[in-house]
């Protein structure tokens, strides 16, 4: 696989995957529930889950950015990189993709983008979310992963590591502290059996 056709496919891949997972899921959940699951930034501007926000709308911006910036040339993807390196990308970020999809699926009625402290949605724990507490975002940061596998610029790989950052900030200063006021023992018994992003790791090590 050449890097042009790498960096092409890793482009639609990207339009792909953020139709089906933002625009075509929120329309689906609206139609089911009513609402578009859509809460905005969570905290003050300068909080870290207002950053975790920001970088997670940077994210998705400088791939974008990044891969028409490689498929038109003006950025080419590194060169060098051997075939099966693209091909793993490929893989990955499909498998990426289609876990997004499923982790969704999976949530329900209660899927939603940001926290609305003033809603109390069901704990999820089953399908996905029995070996991972947030699958979504093992999926979405491994399909992002595998479109810099794909397509290898400064700014696909930046873009990698601000989802990470933004992931890391949303899920451990603003999603925590909710579910665990939310769901009280339930939610800390969930977290002493089931990793945060990994399985089996970054369980908590108390049930209080």
């Amino acid at each position: 696989m050449s890097a042009d056709v790498a960096a092409a496919l890793a482009l639609t891949l990207f339009a792909i995957g953020v139709v089906a997972t933002f625009g075509v899921r929120t329309w689906v959940h609206r139609r089911r529930t009513g609402s578009s699951g859509y809460s905005g930034f969570s905290g003050i501007a300068g909080s870290a889950g207002w950053w975790g926000g920001l970088l997670f709308v940077a994210a998705l911006v400088l791939a974008a950015v990044g891969l028409i910036l490689a498929v038109v040339g003006i950025v080419p993807p590194a060169s060098g990189i051997w075939a099966w390196v693209r091909w793993a990308g490929l893989v990955v970020s499909v498998v990426g993709f289609l876990g997004v999809l499923a982790a969704q699926s999976g949530m329900g009625a209660s899927w939603r983008i940001g926290v609305n402290r003033s809603e109390r949605t069901d704990l999820v724990t089953d399908g996905l979310f029995g070996y991972v507490r947030n699958p979504m975002f093992t999926a979405m940061s491994t399909a992002l992963a595998g479109l810099s596998a794909l397509a290898p610029t400064p700014l696909t790989i930046t873009a990698v590591l601000c989802l990470v950052t933004a992931v890391q900030l949303q899920v451990r200063a603003v999603e925590e502290p909710y579910l665990l006021a939310t769901h009280g023992q339930a939610y800390a018994a969930y977290t002493a059996r089931v990793g945060r992003f990994i399985p089996n790791i970054g369980r908590s090590i108390t049930t209080r």
